[in-house]
């Protein structure tokens, strides 16, 4: 079994984080991605605009509902799950990958373990805690981002420094992209919720994810 994990703050999932689900699944034959939205980022000192309890509600919803994908209707993928496995720490410590994947690892103990990340987040690997192991615990697929596109020399930027062995878990996903950040994501919907006449976030957003923002007064 070929398993990803996919996290992050998701504040809010759009459908360009499913897109680019799907494109990993279909170019690496997983046979699931776990959607994990983290409970507190070590690398970001800013607070998550959403609760948990609503990211991890508004994943849940934007998992389950049928998606528009160039004028076709697209089911709920079998390959996507909700998993709170990075959910926040009794503690409040930060949600730290190398502990999550290891909590993975225990979780599906025959499974070969992937790691789907953004080019501009796996810029920082050096950064995170326990980079080697990060590398040994999963495979990682490397998608590309608007401002972080992919060229075959990527890996060959000095500061990965990776061995030959940690090179070839590393896979590159060219091409596919989210085409807006969560971030401008947050700003356009406040703007739409103090501006009604602002046009329809419809496009980014599953229907009922946009509800459920609409409802619980979200990034307003």
């Amino acid at each position: 079994m070929r398993v990803a994990l996919f996290g992050g703050t998701f504040d809010p999932i759009h459908l360009g984080h499913l897109r680019v689900a799907a494109a990993a699944a279909d170019a690496f034959s997983l046979d699931r991605v776990l959607f994990a939205p983290v409970g507190r980022q070590p690398l970001k000192s800013d607070a998550p605009a959403a609760a948990f309890n609503d990211r991890l509600a508004m994943v849940a919803l934007a998992l389950s509902q049928t998606r528009i994908e160039d004028g076709r209707s697209l089911p709920p993928d079998p390959r996507f799950a909700l998993s709170s496995l990075d959910a926040p720490r009794p503690d409040g410590a930060p949600n730290y990958t190398v502990g999550t994947l290891a909590a993975l690892a225990l979780e599906y103990p025959t499974a070969q373990l992937f790691m789907i990340a953004g080019a501009d987040s796996f810029l920082t690997l050096r950064n995170w805690r326990s980079p080697a192991e990060l590398l040994a615990l999963a495979q990682w697929i490397v998608v590309s981002r608007p401002d972080f596109p992919l060229t075959s020399g990527f890996l060959d930027r000095p500061e990965f420094d990776l061995t030959p062995t940690q090179r070839a878990r590393v896979h590159l996903l060219p091409g596919v992209h989210e085409d807006i950040s969560a971030t401008a994501l947050r700003t356009l919907l406040h703007a739409a919720a103090t501006h009604p006449s602002n046009p329809s976030l419809d496009r980014w957003l599953p229907p009922a994810v946009a509800a459920y923002i609409r409802e619980h007064h979200l990034y307003q």
